[in-house]
């Protein structure tokens, strides 16, 4: 299947070279940019991309603002793109809410050629771009240093039976479903059914989402192992 890809970037230069580098992979077709976050609605609304390369900070609309209404989009508009936020620093905060609103991670403008049609093809295929440790000290940093949200997280995970909860645990550690199998001794199947439970008892989106409620909740206490 092909996966379709909206850049949207405030720098021609730059959409055009991620468009190129894109568009060169037999698996992915970029179906449209946009130099702001209000154009990236319009376009996104015109062409159904199956996820967005959002860069953070644009004028006018910003990306996070743009990711909100994109992820959250009003009544009657069933369309939910994926968002893969892109910023040249490695530590934002418009970051961190975009993780909250439901992005599915992010990417530094300077990572490799490489890594950045391999973030596209794992947030297309539902995954988060959680990898790499980096990814999780910075929201272990933002857990820790960053004020709680109105409403108490730790309410949502009453529903959850202590396996899921042990499973969300382990989720918010950076394993992957393998490793939590080799872990908790389950079937890897068993484990991905515990994750979708947790997601739709959570209403989360994916694992990025997931790792910022068990930080935010309490479950996992950055540092702890």
């Amino acid at each position: 299947m092909t996966i379709r890809v909206l850049v949207v970037d405030d720098q021609a230069m730059v959409r055009a070279g991620f468009a190129a580098l894109l568009d060169a992979q037999s698996d992915i077709d970029v179906v449209g940019d946009a130099p702001d976050g209000r154009q990236a609605l319009e376009v996104s609304g015109r062409t159904h991309p199956d996820v967005v390369l959002m860069d953070v900070r644009m004028p006018g609309m910003d990306g996070l603002e743009a990711a909100r209404r994109l992820l959250d989009p009003p009544p009657g508009v069933v369309h939910r793109p994926r968002v893969l936020m892109l910023t040249t620093f490695d530590v934002d905060d418009y970051v961190y809410e975009a993780l909250r609103a439901g992005a599915s991670g992010f990417l530094l403008k300077d990572a490799p050629p490489a890594d950045l049609i391999s973030a596209v093809r794992v947030v297309a295929a539902g995954d988060a771009l959680l990898a790499p440790s980096v990814t999780r000290r910075l929201i272990a940093d933002f857990a820790r240093n960053r004020p709680a949200p109105r409403r108490d997280p730790r309410l949502r995970l009453n529903g959850l039976t202590p396996r899921e909860t042990e499973v969300l645990e382990l989720i918010a550690r950076g394993l992957s479903n393998q490793e939590i199998a080799a872990h908790l001794v389950l079937a890897e199947q068993t484990v991905k059914t515990h994750i979708g439970r947790i997601f739709a008892k959570l209403d989360l989106r994916d694992r990025a989402q997931a790792v910022v409620l068990a930080y935010e909740s309490g479950l996992v206490r950055p540092g702890a192992q």
